[in-house]
């Protein structure tokens, strides 16, 4: 996990400070979110780690969770500095607005990549039994339960970007979040509403502003 933070304070509205998510070049997360964090914004850059083989060695890497996504806070009223940064494409939006990503979906993807268990890229997994963690690093964390074989992973997704991670955990450390309680969490369709656009269609179903749209 890489999270770069501005030493810069000050008290602005939740949009203004809340996390949005920027799309960019491929390969290129890691050089975005450093030069981000030169322009002092608070940035995090999930990773996990993959071995690569090829035929004379192997080599264990640090990859994006979210393959050309970085997540920085605060970049809603310095969209100019955001989009001019070399590498950014685009800025996720829902209708008009830039898209918040919420606290809570940030904070559970911290805890999972500071833990000691494994975690990778699942396939944008919404509908399923939801459990809340009970101990260990994920406490207090809820995800979707889903079983492999002998394994058990808790799916956490990013609603707003239509992905998904899976972490390893036990099956006895979870318990089923209530009725009730998951109908509450369950967000709705979060591209309901949203205007079509013909670019839509390559990234996932998202919308988003390229950086010329956003800077006119």
């Amino acid at each position: 996990m890489l999270t770069l933070q501005s030493t810069n304070g000050g008290t602005e509205d939740a949009d203004a400070t809340g996390w949005c998510a920027l799309y960019t070049r491929s390969r290129h997360e890691k050089a975005v979110a450093e030069m981000l964090a030169a322009k002092e914004f608070e940035v995090f850059l999930p990773l996990y780690e993959s071995i690569r083989r090829w035929k004379d060695r192997k080599m264990l890497l640090a990859l994006p969770l979210f393959p050309c996504y970085v997540f920085v806070r605060g970049g809603v009223y310095r969209r100019l500095d955001v989009l001019t940064t070399p590498g950014v494409h685009m800025v996720l939006l829902r209708g008009e607005r830039v898209a918040i990503i919420p606290e809570s979906e940030i904070q559970a993807l911290r805890k999972a990549v500071e833990g000691p268990s494994r975690i990778e890229p699942h396939p944008f997994l919404k509908c399923g039994e939801r459990v809340r963690v009970t101990r260990g690093s994920l406490e207090g964390v809820e995800g979707v339960l889903v079983r492999k074989k002998n394994l058990c992973r808790l799916v956490l997704s990013v609603d707003m970007m239509a992905q998904s991670v899976a972490v390893e955990i036990d099956a006895s450390d979870v318990e089923p979040v209530s009725a009730r309680s998951a109908s509450g969490l369950l967000p709705a369709d979060p591209f309901v509403g949203v205007r079509k656009t013909p670019q839509m269609a390559h990234d996932g179903g998202r919308e988003v502003r390229t950086r010329e749209e956003l800077i006119a």
